[in-house]
């Protein structure tokens, strides 16, 4: 098997018929299979999933795991898919039909240890567009970072991770009562040690998700629900190698809020950047009281 595509999912049955279509329509219709993990679903998520199984279109796998974020998620993903390459697709999201060739012949085509895997684009779903635009048209492979701090492209994008290279950070270990610890701690780790190879087309398509519990409505929620989880990401993002200055720093201030959040003492001992963490402590301290002051109606 070449290639997991693999969906962490919470009461999102209401979604998943469509990753399942998206699936099931691909021009490339070999060498891939779908893996579901369902983080402690009450809704009817089992029993969709089955029909999908039994219906035999396409290769599909299903684990349920108990309720603990969608990081434990990835972590389940990774203990479980064999796959040369693996790549997540939200439950609420889905695949443009060419999807799985598009990866699948490029990392035949160029593919190699040397490489960390494949990055494509994101579509809107509502504007059919690349969110952040195209990449030059002459850029083969890159870092991650390289396209926000070389101004080559600023938006969402679609990793399709070699899967031998996230097994070796995973799993993601996190704090009790901490479930938003995000996932992109590991494809950060891995994309800071080679480039990935580049593919100027459409690999998923997105619909963010409105509504007072979607994700981008509750970040502040999050940071405050998960402290040491975001000052862990913080501290991960502040020693990457392929990044940059103004990056750091802004890892550096949102570290001194995520420390205020959860009290730690040792948050200038435990900083991999101390001279630059304690020259930002106002600003962290700024963005502490903004935090609080955006949650007070959630509290």
């Amino acid at each position: 098997m070449k290639l997991t595509v693999f969906t962490p999912t919470y009461n999102r049955a209401h979604t998943l018929r469509r990753v399942y279509e998206s699936l099931c329509t691909q021009t490339h219709s070999g060498d891939f299979e779908w893996l579901v993990i369902d983080d402690g679903s009450t809704d009817f998520t089992r029993q969709l999933v089955e029909n999908f199984i039994r219906e035999g279109r396409i290769p599909v796998r299903y684990i349920y795991k108990e309720n603990g974020g969608l990081y434990t998620g990835y972590n389940t993903a990774y203990a479980n898919i064999d796959s040369e390459l693996s790549m997540c697709v939200d439950s609420d999201d889905f695949l443009p039909e060419n999807a799985v060739e598009l990866i699948l012949d490029a990392w035949e085509a160029e593919g190699s240890v040397n490489y960390a895997g494949i990055i494509g684009l994101d579509f809107s779903v509502k504007t059919d567009a690349p969110i952040g635009g195209y990449f030059p048209d002459d850029m083969a492979s890159c870092f991650l970072f390289d396209l926000e701090s070389r101004r080559f492209h600023r938006g969402d994008t679609k990793q399709a991770m070699r899967t031998e290279l996230m097994k070796e950070v995973a799993p993601m270990v996190g704090f009790p009562g901490e479930k938003n610890f995000n996932p992109f701690y590991m494809i950060l780790q891995v994309c800071d040690r080679r480039p990935l190879l580049v593919v100027n087309r459409n690999l998923c398509y997105v619909d963010y998700q409105t509504g007072k519990d979607s994700m981008s409505e509750r970040i502040f929620l999050q940071y405050l629900d998960s402290p040491r989880s975001f000052a862990k990401l913080r501290r991960l993002q502040m020693s990457l190698e392929h990044t940059t200055p103004l990056y750091r720093l802004r890892a550096a201030i949102h570290y001194v809020s995520s420390c205020l959040i959860s009290r730690d003492r040792r948050w200038l001992a435990d900083s991999p950047k101390k001279l630059m963490t304690l020259l930002v402590s106002p600003l962290g301290y700024i963005l502490y009281r903004y935090i609080l002051h955006k949650t007070k109606s959630f509290r």
